[in-house]
């Protein structure tokens, strides 16, 4: 058989694949993502303040209504409050006030143009003046309809940088939390799940390769254990059915085998005068008889093959079963009048219709007074009682022959199956009566019951369905 790749390994290299598909989104896009976000936060927040520095404060400068100390205060206090560099340049780019003794290689920072920057912000150098990478918002102050000058926040980009780092640590612990919550996960599911899948998988090539012996034990009680306990019962029938073909074919061998070996062994002592001539007819009406057990077993064969193969095709019909069964015990007239036997029948009523099939229904009948007649001692009586209860009718062929022993109840419907105490009475018997009796009982969803105990008799008892018609009298 090919080897397969395993669903569980499928399961571990796309879990593998997530983690790192995952661990390269939050690096990238999320960290890209973050770092923007930040960015434009701290922007629209500090353009909050620049503004509010321009109306309020700068622009109050050029009207003289506060003087140089108080421009500082209050710049240092924003400062302080958002841990960001205050400036105010001038249109020229000369740097009037800072909020921090920071040195300014020159007083006016060249290339200054406000005008060029999109967003109200920047991030760089600021022209040269920082060493390092800086978040720069500018804000305009309006005077007298004309624009003398810009506030400008400084805010470091480590600082957003560390902030960005720290969320991102964050989102990767949460990762490495769901990675592990995900392999606990993975673990169960391999105990709960891949291991009995895989056991499950083991069994039925296993069956496949024609082992019906093997057996797994998964000890379970959910969906996969009742499967498995499935598997197994499966496994278990189909090796009894692999054990009772085998019976089977060795019984249809012994049961022919027995009459041709009769049939050839008394034609070649005829032949060759073995047996004279004036013997033969009584030996051509052995072989004759030989020759109708053939016929008869091969006949039987073909029935039950045709119960259990293409299904039984009942033909319905509302039906007297009590005239049924005297019609029955007719055919058998001939061999009551032999063993002396005598028919007993307690009828319900003068007329009892039941819907079945009366052809099988006939058959059933046959069977069980042909079996009651061959197992009762000469003499016996033989009761055939018909009750109903509930809508339901019950037939009961009751005979007081040897009975059969209780180890031996359970097998007598299989096929070919006969008791030891019936095999000296049963030489013609093919053993397969039994079991055509209850396929046809199944058939009609009706039961057959037996009670039997040695010495004393046995007593058959199977159901059928009352007819429901109302004109019938029952």
């Amino acid at each position: 058989m090919k080897k397969r790749k395993t669903l569980f390994l499928k399961f571990i290299i796309t879990y593998l694949i997530f983690g790192i598909l995952s661990f390269i989104i939050i690096s990238t896009f999320t960290s890209q993502k973050t770092t923007d976000y930040l960015i434009q936060n701290e922007a629209s927040s500090l353009l909050k303040e620049a503004t509010l520095i321009s109306n309020k404060y700068a622009s109050n400068f050029y009207n003289n209504e506060v003087n140089a100390d108080e421009i500082k205060d209050q710049l240092n206090a924003i400062d302080t409050l958002t841990s960001a560099a205050v400036w105010i340049v001038n249109a020229n780019g000369h740097v009037i006030y800072t909020s921090r003794d920071t040195r300014i290689p020159n007083d006016t920072i060249e290339g200054f143009d406000p005008a060029s920057i999109s967003n109200n912000y920047i991030i760089g150098d600021f022209y040269g003046t920082f060493p390092e990478k800086t978040l720069s918002v500018f804000s305009s102050i309006s005077y007298d309809y004309t624009i003398p000058g810009y506030v400008v926040i400084h805010y470091p980009m480590s600082s957003i940088m560390e902030r960005q780092q720290n969320i991102l640590m964050i989102a990767y612990i949460s990762l490495a939390i769901i990675f592990v919550i995900s392999s606990i996960i993975l673990i169960v599911f391999a105990d709960q799940v891949y291991i009995p899948l895989s056991q499950v998988t083991t069994a039925a090539e296993r069956y496949a390769e024609g082992d019906l012996k093997y057996t797994f034990d998964v000890n379970r009680s959910d969906e996969m254990g009742y499967l498995c306990a499935q598997l197994n019962y499966m496994a278990s029938r189909l090796s009894e059915q692999e054990d009772n073909q085998k019976k089977f074919i060795a019984n249809v061998s012994h049961d022919f085998r027995s009459p041709l070996t009769s049939i050839r062994g008394y034609l070649e002592a005829m032949v060759d005068g073995t047996i004279p001539p004036e013997m033969h007819e009584k030996y051509l009406n052995i072989v004759l008889n030989e020759t109708d057990r053939l016929t008869k077993l091969t006949n039987s064969l073909l029935t039950l093959n045709n119960l259990n193969t293409t299904g039984m095709v009942l033909d319905i019909s509302d039906f007297d079963i009590n005239q049924t069964i005297k019609n029955t015990i007719a055919t058998f007239e001939g061999a009551c009048k032999n063993k002396m036997l005598k028919m007993s029948l307690v009828l319900s009523g003068e007329e009892l219709y039941v819907s079945a099939d009366m052809t099988r229904i006939q058959q059933v009948l046959y069977n069980l007074i042909d079996n009651a007649i061959k197992f009762s001692e000469d003499g016996k009586t033989i009761t055939i009682e018909t009750t109903e209860k509930n809508e339901t009718i019950f037939v009961s062929v009751k005979d007081e022959g040897i009975g059969i022993p209780k180890e031996s109840l359970k097998n007598i419907f299989d096929r070919f199956y006969k008791t030891d105490l019936s095999r000296g009475k049963d030489k013609k018997g093919t053993g397969l009566g039994l079991s055509i009796t209850k396929e046809i009982i199944k058939a009609h969803h009706e039961n057959i019951n037996v009670i039997s105990t040695v010495g004393v008799g046995t007593e058959f008892i199977f159901t059928l369905p009352r007819s429901k018609k109302e004109d019938q009298i029952i």
